[in-house]
């Protein structure tokens, strides 16, 4: 879940900063290349092994967004300095910041949701343990098909010669 938002996020937020901080839209070949490296930000966001903090969190975000950044820029058909305004950057670092808020509060909302639910299922919906014996299945084996696998043969099918 965490690598599929931060991913997503990246992505959207780096555009709208982008944006924001007095950028352009960025092209086609620009949002190819914004799409290739978020997904890239979202499987290391999702593999991390301190995914539970929110300074982690952050920090994903915020090289999400480097990252995002520098590809817009590369692929941009315009001139276009690499490192961004004062006013870009602010509003790079206040999106991270508000987006792993928001991304870590969904994913300790799940948490509670999902074992609270979890513990309704079991009170409401108790297991039914079914004490009737069940029926024998009937063996039937009929000759033919013993004949046809016996009749086979051993031999390897190959290609013609």
């Amino acid at each position: 879940m965490r690598g599929g938002f931060v991913g997503a996020c990246s992505g959207a937020i780096t555009i709208a900063a982008h944006g924001l901080g007095g950028g352009e839209t960025p092209s086609e070949n620009a949002l190819v290349l914004l799409l290739v490296t978020c997904a890239a930000v979202g499987v290391w966001a999702g593999s991390a092994a301190a995914s539970g903090r929110l300074p982690v969190l952050v920090l994903q975000l915020c090289a999400g967004q480097a990252i995002g950044h520098i590809a817009i820029t590369i692929a941009a058909e315009h001139s276009h300095d690499l490192l961004p305004s004062t006013s870009m950057l602010a509003a790079h670092c206040a999106a991270a910041l508000v987006c792993g808020a928001l991304i870590f509060s969904a994913e300790r909302l799940y948490r509670v949701t999902a074992s609270t639910l979890r513990q309704v299922v079991v009170v409401l919906a108790p297991l039914v343990v079914d004490e009737a014996p069940l029926p024998a299945l009937p063996a039937y084996r009929p000759d033919v098909v013993l004949r046809l696998l016996v009749s086979s043969g051993l031999g390897t099918r190959g290609p013609p010669a």
